[in-house]
């Protein structure tokens, strides 16, 4: 399995104005190449192969335009490949092939947003502290884990924050840990970001909602800013940082959790949470993508695929918080404020997330037993 390691880099004055050249050169490909092919397509034309499109915007537009000869060639051509992945997933997409979320079409890049450069083969050099790329340099960089394996490619980003990052793909073996025939169920909600159902519940730091004030106050003095002024791009930066670092604190959170569940679990479900269509509810958005429900799901399935786990999916369906999870009685639908509430048939206090939790491994059993008897 192919994994990410992403480590921060440090380059000088000469080595940043050498990257922002690279990465201008990057996006000028990508957007000539986007236009000609949106063009092509207006006008009822099949769009070219990544080989026409190389010789056109690399090797003849190299003749015209000097600047692209004073950087690396490998990313130019990264670019292209990346533009032309991207139209094979649209176009599969659309003609649904792979099942899931409908894939959008290529967009042009802007120099204010996420600016990236790939480097594969023998096109870099690791070294004890430096990293080295071609008519670049040696840049510095901080090494917070060892590399497992020589890595097949490594990606340059300069993030909206002016921070700098090298992510390095590597082929790593799944690390199976031994079974504890141990299994949990999760239900996700906002005042307690998950309760499981052997009766814990685990909070959110909620960082968004911690820093709300400040953001707002920095958003304000870049509104008053005059556009094109060193002082709107110094508040853009302030602000960016705080983005930045609100993002860091969930990240971090949702690794190190996913990280223990996936080691201490044999078996993890969750309910399949529609949450494109939650946050459109605009009283609860702004809880719910400071939680990062999808992204706990992404990391969760990722580490169990790690470690050997099984992960597993009920359906988004299933009455989980309506249901006793001691005797089955489907108590009705009940509203969001009612925390705790008691069975008519058999009289159990439940508290609403943990007894979730508990319906959302039990709905996991009787689907496997189902399945199990079907065959």
């Amino acid at each position: 399995m192919k994994a990410r390691y992403k480590y921060r880099i440090y380059p000088n004055h000469v080595q940043i104005n050498k990257l922002n050249q690279l990465f201008g050169c990057c996006r000028f490909v990508w957007n000539q190449s986007l236009a000609y092919c949106n063009q092509l397509y207006a006008d009822g034309i099949k769009k070219p192969s990544y080989t026409d499109l190389t010789k056109q915007f690399i090797t003849q537009a190299k003749k015209d335009l000097l600047w692209l000869k004073e950087v690396a060639s490998t990313p130019l051509q990264q670019s292209l490949k990346d533009l032309d992945q991207a139209y094979k997933n649209f176009f599969n997409s659309c003609t649904k092939k792979p099942k899931g979320i409908k894939v959008k079409p290529p967009k042009f890049k802007s120099r204010k947003s996420r600016q990236t450069a790939r480097f594969v083969g023998a096109n870099y050099k690791i070294g004890k502290d430096k990293i080295y790329l071609p008519k670049v340099g040696r840049i510095k960089i901080f090494w917070s884990r060892p590399l497992p394996n020589q890595p097949s490619s490594v990606t340059i980003i300069k993030d909206s924050s002016n921070r700098y990052f090298a992510s390095f793909v590597v082929e790593t073996c799944a690390e199976h840990l031994p079974k504890i025939n141990n299994s949990i169920g999760i239900d996700l909600g906002i005042s307690t970001f998950a309760a499981l159902s052997n009766g814990k519940k685990i909070f959110a730091p909620k960082p968004l909602k911690q820093n709300l004030k400040k953001l707002a106050k920095f958003q304000h003095k870049f509104n008053r800013t005059e556009k094109g002024s060193k002082r709107r791009e110094k508040a853009r930066l302030r602000v960016a940082k705080l983005y930045a670092k609100i993002k860091d604190i969930r990240t971090d959170f949702l690794h190190k959790l996913s990280t223990k569940l996936a080691k201490q679990y044999d078996e993890i479900v969750l309910e399949d949470l529609n949450v494109s269509g939650m946050v459109s509810n605009r009283k609860l958005s702004k809880a719910i993508s400071d939680l990062g429900w999808r992204q706990f799901r992404t990391l969760t399935e990722n580490k169990c695929e790690k470690y050997g786990r099984e992960f597993r999916v009920i359906d988004r369906w299933e009455p989980t918080s309506q249901k006793c999870s001691a005797c089955g009685f489907p108590g009705g639908k009940k509203e969001l404020n009612v925390r705790e509430w008691t069975c008519l048939n058999c009289g159990a206090v439940h508290d609403r997330d943990i007894n979730a939790a508990i319906n959302i491994l039990e709905a996991d059993s009787q689907d496997v037993v189902e399945t199990v008897v079907n065959r």
